[in-house]
């Protein structure tokens, strides 16, 4: 009874829990406009290696057979009236966004072109699903084993999609946007001090060996490399602070982590919209180089010359109903309690798709999380 509960706990949290590093990037398009974006465009990485004519970025017979279908017969397919894009969060330290890092972040944001509204689904990075191999793990290894295209194809795979642009940024452009905004006011709780030191100390220092649990160590002089939280309660916290507070894991849980993260975002949105055109200019020329997407210049401008019509009205976590435990090599993964029905409501809350019936493939997918989930968590 008290697990049923905590469930629905968790579930009326999720509401607007949306992770803030590849959401600042939808931000800063909005908040800047076009003149700046047609400007600075060229110190983003495009991302011209991606084929999306390539298999693994198509959706399965199945799906593209219901679409031509409606096509067809004049019903309406909602999700054809928005553009659906990936973004990706990673954790590089060395400024490559490509395969090799686990996107610690996951967002599909769906934009409907016709009202400006944006919605946005996070799917936590440690769900277990077909990660776009056929092969079982945690949804970040896509990016990993595969960059983009990997983790473009999960998704395709796993909720019936049909995406072909995505953008990723790392940490660090966290960091710079928050500083030049001059930091976020956060209330820092007492059981979350040393946490957050820790994750400077991961994020700012050297790396050190390994530690008893063997993972790597790092190590940082305080007031050179980092700037301790030594108390509880309200404060400025810098970019680095507030990056590292975002990535705490260890109170509560990872549903709560997006809780510190939502927190952030909301600070730093009102730091921005009060910002000075210099300030934001700075704020270009610092996070644009550390941003990689498949979107041509064009796109970006036409986005942003519309940007007064663009609204976040939502968010939520897929998926939606879920549970926590290990998962045999995967290790401790986030379960779906029933992996169509997830996708099925994943289409009712992004494209307003109330009938939406999951095809074939989500259906092998949802068997499979099923039978896994049976086999390791009943024991």
């Amino acid at each position: 009874m008290a697990a049923g509960r905590s469930r629905r706990s968790r579930r009326k949290k999720k509401k607007l829990k949306i992770f803030l590093f590849v959401l600042e990037f939808i931000v800063l398009f909005i908040m800047l406009g076009v003149v700046y974006v047609i400007l600075k465009s060229d110190k983003i990485e495009k991302d011209e290696t991606i084929d999306q004519t390539n298999a693994a970025l198509q959706i399965n017979d199945e799906l593209s057979e219901m679409m031509e279908q409606a096509g067809e017969t004049g019903q309406e397919w909602k999700m054809s009236e928005y553009t659906t894009v990936a973004l990706f969060g990673v954790d590089s330290r060395n400024g490559q966004l490509g395969k090799g890092n686990r996107s610690d972040t996951i967002i599909i944001a769906g934009i409907n072109e016709s009202t400006g509204e944006v919605k946005l689904v996070s799917v936590y990075r440690d769900t277990y699903c077909n990660i776009g191999n056929d092969t079982y793990n945690k949804a970040n290894a896509a990016y990993a084993q595969g960059g983009p295209e990997q983790a473009i194809q999960m998704l395709n795979t796993c909720l019936d999609l049909d995406i072909k642009d995505y953008a990723t940024v790392d940490f660090y452009a966290l960091i710079d946007a928050i500083d030049i905004l001059g930091g976020v006011e956060i209330d820092v709780r007492e059981e979350e001090i040393e946490h957050l030191n820790n994750y400077q100390i991961s994020m700012a220092g050297k790396e050190d060996g390994l530690n008893a649990f063997g993972e790597v160590a790092y190590t940082a002089t305080p007031g050179v490399d980092y700037t301790p939280v030594t108390k509880s309660g309200p404060q400025l916290l810098n970019g680095l602070q507030a990056t590292a507070y975002c990535r705490i894991r260890y109170v509560g849980n990872d549903f709560e982590r997006t809780n510190r993260q939502r927190t952030v975002l909301e600070q730093a949105a009102k730091k921005a919209s009060k910002a000075s055109l210099s300030t934001l200019n700075t704020a270009i020329d610092r996070i644009f180089p550390k941003v990689k997407t498949s979107l041509t210049t064009a796109q970006l401008a036409a986005y942003a010359s519309k940007a007064a019509m663009y609204s976040v009205t939502g968010g939520e976590g897929f998926p939606f109903n879920q549970v926590t435990g290990t998962m045999g090599k995967a290790g401790s993964c986030v379960v779906s309690d029933d992996f169509a029905a997830d996708v099925k409501q994943f289409h009712t809350f992004m494209y307003g798709e109330d009938a939406y019936t999951p095809t074939a493939r989500v259906q092998e997918i949802s068997a499979r999380v099923a039978s896994d989930r049976a086999k390791y968590l009943a024991k």
